[in-house]
Formats: structure tokens, sequence, C-alpha cells
């Protein structure tokens, strides 16, 4: 994708159409295109069979068709509450997978618009079997094409599994909700909870934006489509800037402060301070989310210092891990920030298949081909250090700032475990404790293995990240094919 500058339709501005019209899924479906670009598949569907339920000749409960945003094809379905409450059957279940036949012969992304109160009972199985039908193609388009799910309604039931198949959820807070058994059983085993809530499933991890209302998650939509390529084989996606690509940053005076954010650190970095994050309300101690560098559209994946020290958590693995395996499928280059005291100890995390969850995020960084940068700029001790993204276990380059501390333990428990019964004054220990530091932790040794490739200044983090991925932009993980060796004279 070449670059480009993109227009943005503002939140304000979907939610003045939405209260100009009637709020169908006909209205939001057209908002989410460029104007008068939406061309509509499959309008005239209904049930044929009268018996069935409704009158013959009702229109079936969502909307499907293709527009451009910001100039680019995309399809999207929006299930239509008005019609029969978006009740889900055999014939919801072909527009949605006839669309996504064409979807995917485009290489284009779907966009699904999620508001049905479940299946349409009276068809009994053939509803259940449409269910089946949609799982089966977004399964089929995954790696594919990008998917995206907005929740801006009822998300329930095999729906909402559904949905958890799509790349990426929004979530309008106003309008939505999303649950697998329905709340008002739920909330009747756990009082005061707000389960089925749009804000309750990104905490858990269901969702992965939360936006306030169904306007505002269709503008997030539009954005955040800027930052993918449009599938597989489309290649790293570009925008423009006029951000100077040699600038140096004042990296040093944020993590000079303890418990810093590493969401300054990637603002400070990327082009004209933007950073689009997801799952910011799950796994905390772990940011991920995309950026641009010189144009160039980067995932990163950092630890969050911010948060019980940017520990590795189960959930922040998982975090990471599933965010790499999408950046991996559409060959977004990843930029990995390190910054962790190391894993979660405590006896609930080894309760949690925590070592399953790290092994996850092990797979996804040595499984994936994309392009991929780590800069260690604080401290990596342990297997955190190995897991998040270094050299050994995938990385194509990885640089260390010159006050990075790398090492096998923190530095208090390597010195107890080696030195403890010998250094028994505690001035005595903080010297040894600072010669471990210097010596022992410094990234220098880790260069010395060849485990880290440069040792740089953290002003000069943006320029080097950015020319290590201009280096890789040519990155092929396939061997080339040849005829033979050319033979010597």
């Amino acid at each position: 994708m070449g670059n480009k500058t993109h227009e943005f339709k503002s939140a304000a501005e979907l939610r003045a159409l939405f209260e100009s019209e009637a709020s169908t899924a006909k209205e939001r479906i057209a908002a989410l295109f460029d104007e008068g670009t939406f061309a509509e598949t499959g309008a005239y569907a209904h049930r044929i069979a009268a018996e069935i339920g409704g009158a013959e000749g009702e229109l079936e409960g969502v909307v499907c068709g293709y527009g451009a945003i910001d100039g680019r094809l995309v399809f999207a379905f929006a299930q239509d509450f008005s019609r029969m409450r978006g009740a889900v059957g055999a014939m919801q279940a072909k527009k949605i997978c006839d669309l996504y036949d064409l979807a995917i012969k485009n290489g284009a992304p779907v966009i699904g618009i999620f508001d049905s109160a479940g299946a349409y009972v009276l068809e009994g199985v053939e509803a259940l079997a449409g269910y089946g039908k949609i799982m089966k193609k977004v399964a089929a388009a995954s790696g594919i094409i990008p998917q995206i799910a907005v929740v801006a309604g009822i998300c329930g039931g095999a729906m909402a599994t559904v949905a958890s198949m799509f790349d990426i959820v929004v979530g309008a807070e106003k309008e939505g909700s999303f649950y697998v058994n329905p709340p008002f059983v739920l909330n009747n085993l756990e009082k005061g909870a707000k389960l089925g809530a749009v804000k309750t499933a990104a905490e858990g991890g269901s969702i992965d934006v939360v936006c306030a209302d169904a306007a505002e998650a269709l503008a997030y939509v539009r954005k955040l489509l800027s930052y993918i390529p449009q599938n597989n084989a489309d290649g790293t996606a570009y925008s423009a800037t006029n951000d100077e690509i040699n600038r140096l940053v004042d990296v040093d005076s944020i993590i000079a402060a303890e418990g810093y954010s590493m969401t300054d650190v990637i603002k400070a970095v990327s082009d004209d301070a933007a950073f689009l994050e997801l799952g910011s309300e799950w796994a905390k101690s772990m940011l991920t989310g995309f950026a641009t560098l010189n144009g160039m559209v980067i995932g990163v994946v950092a630890n969050q210092p911010a948060v019980n020290g940017g520990k590795l958590t189960g959930c922040a693995a998982k975090k990471a891990a599933k965010f790499i395996s999408f950046c991996d499928c559409f060959k977004v280059p990843v930029l990995t920030l390190v910054d962790t005291e190391g894993y979660e100890v405590s006896p609930e995390a080894e309760k949690a298949q925590y070592s399953a969850a790290l092994a996850k995020l092990a797979s996804a960084y040595a499984m994936s081909d994309n392009a991929k940068v780590t800069v260690v700029l604080g401290k990596a001790y342990g297997a955190a250090y190995t897991l998040m993204g270094s050299k050994s276990i995938g990385a194509d380059i990885a640089l260390a700032a010159d006050c990075a501390k790398i090492s096998a333990m923190p530095t208090s428990s390597a010195v107890a475990f080696a030195w403890n019964d010998k250094v028994t004054d505690n001035s005595k220990r903080s010297e040894v404790e600072a010669e471990w530091d210097s010596v022992m932790a410094s990234p220098v040794v880790a260069a010395k293995a060849g485990e880290i490739d440069d040792i740089i200044s953290l002003d000069e983090l943006r320029q080097r990240a950015a020319e290590a991925f201009e280096m890789l932009g040519a990155k092929n993980a396939l061997t080339p094919a040849k005829r033979h060796n050319n033979l010597p004279l």
C-alpha cells in the first residue's frame, strides 16, 4: 500500500446522521462507508414459508453489502434488530456466507455489526446450522482477510462466539451487550455484577476496544482500517506523515521515573505521537496496538512498567500472543519494547495454566515470519527476557538501551542466590548488587554473546527502530527458488 493521507469521519458526524434518520442497520452500514458508495447484496432475501412465522415477504434481519472506506473496498453486514429482532436463521446465514465468498474472492476486509436477539427458534435445527455455516466462513477467512466485529446491540450466545472469531472486536458501551449466557440468569448467581456489559467483556479480554456508543465505534473502525492491510498478500501499510524520522526523542526523562508509562515512550517514538491501542481494559501490564514509523504501519508489543512492574502474567502473555499472530497473518512488522521485572509470582497464576499461556507467547514469536525488532529499554530478567521477542526466539534485530539490565535473575535475587551466606552486611550487599548491575546485568554481556545486535542511546530509539524496519521491508521468510549454484571459473 502506498503512502496516503486518510480522511476520517468523526463520531460526531456519524452520531448526527443517526439522530437525523431512523437508526436502522441500513443507516448504520451506509454511514460506515464513504458517502454514496454502499451497494447492498441480497436486498430482497426473506424466509419463503409464511407458516414458519411472520408474513411472507418480510425482509431478512441482516443487511449485507460492500462499498469504500477511505477509498478502499470493504464488505460488511449489519444485523437489523428492527427486522424480526435480527433473528439468525438459514436465510440470514446464507446472506452472510455469500458476502464472505465475495470478500475472500476480492481480498477485502469484512466488518460485522452485531445486533440480534438470537436464533429464529421456529426454524429449529436449521437456525442452529446457520450459526455453524457462519462460523465456518469466518474460520475460512481468518488469516486471509481482516475481520472486525462491532458490538452495536445484543451479541449473545452463538453470535458472541462468532464475534470472538473475528480478529478485532469493538464494543459500543451505550447500545451493546456481550455474553454467552443471558445476563439475567448470571446476575442472579453473582449479585451486583454487570455481566453482559461491554465494559465487563473488555475487562475479561473478549472485547478489544470500548467506545461510548455505536457512532464512536464505527468512526473508530474507519480509523482502524487505515492501519491494516487489505489482505494477507497486500504488504505493509503506509500513511503520509510530515514527522522527521531522524528527530531525537527524550525517552531518558520518561523512563527515569519509577513506574513510568510505556505509552509515553511509544508516543514519543511514533509518528505524530499517535498510538492506537488495543485491549486497554485487559491484562494492563502488557500494551498492544498500532503506530507508524516514517509512515510505515507497525504493531507494538510492550511491557507496561506502570502496572505491576510490567510483569509477564498469563493474561499478558495471551494478549501479546494474539496480537503478534494477527500481525504475522497480515505481514505487519512488530516492534517489541521490553521493561519487565519478570514472571508473576502467585499461587493464582500457577492455578491458571500459566505455562500454557507463556507457551502461546513463545509460539507466536517463534512461528511468525513478519519483520520483528526488539529493544530492551530497562529490566529484562529471567525467561521473561527470552519470551519478550528475544533474538533467540525470533527477532530479526535486537537492540538494547545503554541503561538496560539483562540478567538471568533480578539483581537482588541473583546476589542472594550466589553469595547470600557471604554477604551479611547491608552496605556490602548494596555494593555487590551495584557491581552485579554494572557487570553481569550489563547489555554488553548480551551483546558479546551475540544476543543483542547493538547498544544504543535512548534518544536515537526512533531512528534506529525505523531504519531496522526499512532494512527488513523486503524480508522473505521463504528461501528463494534457484536452479543451481553458479560454478566458479
